[in-house]
Parts: structure tokens; sequence; C-alpha cells
């Protein structure tokens, strides 16, 4: 396991985001910036997922790995048992049968939240999702239903985060 030691520690959150076997370093270097945009306390780097000072993450993530805590674990189910042990909730983002959607989704604002994001193509590891506590997805309108999912982890991440903030005013 590789961490750095910096972060602001300025957030609000209880948010950790664990990328499930990610392909694109520039989508990684994306979360780092979402992330220290939003105050995530942690990224966890799972698998196949590039982890800095990889050139591709930093073109897009803009200095931000200096700034969220990270961590690598050769495999996401290692990632998450620790986490649970830790008492997180596990949320995996994606589409499935048994998905509730985000603007439906009732967060419990007061527990440790990891969200994971899956693989370009694959999504979410079938078992990683097994382990999950819900998984949620973002309602869609267009004729894709797909999102980039960089893009897919801004948007969650604002929506929780944005609940905590609303809550605190």
């Amino acid at each position: 396991m590789n961490s750095n030691s910096s972060n602001k520690n300025n957030n609000i959150a209880n948010v950790y985001v664990a990328l499930d076997n990610i392909r694109s370093a520039q989508n990684v270097g994306s979360f780092f910036r979402t992330c220290d945009s939003l105050g995530v306390d942690k990224i966890f780097l799972c698998g196949i997922t590039s982890v800095p000072p990889n050139k591709e993450i930093l073109k897009t993530a803009l200095g931000a790995t200096e700034s969220v805590l990270w961590e690598h674990f050769e495999n996401t189910s290692q990632c998450l048992e620790l986490l649970r042990k830790k008492g997180f909730k596990i949320i995996c983002i994606e589409q499935t049968e048994k998905s509730l959607m985000l603007d439906n989704y009732e967060f419990n604002l007061d527990e440790n939240i990891c969200l994971v994001f899956g693989n370009e193509i694959e999504g979410v590891n079938k078992d990683i999702i097994e382990m999950a506590d819900d998984c949620v997805e973002i309602p869609q309108l267009g004729s894709k239903h797909s999102l980039n999912v960089s893009v897919a982890g801004g948007i969650v991440i604002w929506d929780l985060l944005s609940r905590k903030l609303r809550r605190k005013i």
C-alpha cells in the first residue's frame, strides 16, 4: 500500500472514494481534482487503477495528488473489507436491477461512506456489488444511459456534499 501524507482536511464530508480497476489514468486524475474540490477524505486506488506520479494522472489532477490522501490496494475487495470493519457504508455507483436512483436515495449523512466507482467498460465488479450495502445510479434522460466514470463521480460526490451542506445551514 502506498499513500501520500498531505491533506487540507477542511472538509465536512466523511466521504471516501474507491476506484475499482479504472483503466484511464486521466480519469483517475479527474477524480483527484474533483475529490480535492469537494473535500473527499481519501481515494482508494484498487486493482489496475494507476497511482501517482503517473504523468497522465498528473495531467488532469493539476496538483490534487498532493492535497488528497490516497492509498493503493491490490484488489478492491481487500479495501472494502477493511473499510467495513471500520464501520463504513459501502455504496456502489452502478446500474443494476436493484439499484436505487440517486435523486431518491436517502444517504445517512452521519455515516462514514465509501462510494465505489468501476471500470469504464465493465463497471463495478459483480463481486464488489455483492459486498455493497447499496447500489445507486444516476437518473439519465438521454438514449445512451452511460456517463464517463469521472463525470459520474463528480455528480454523485456533489449530490452527497450538497446534502451535507444544506443540513449545516
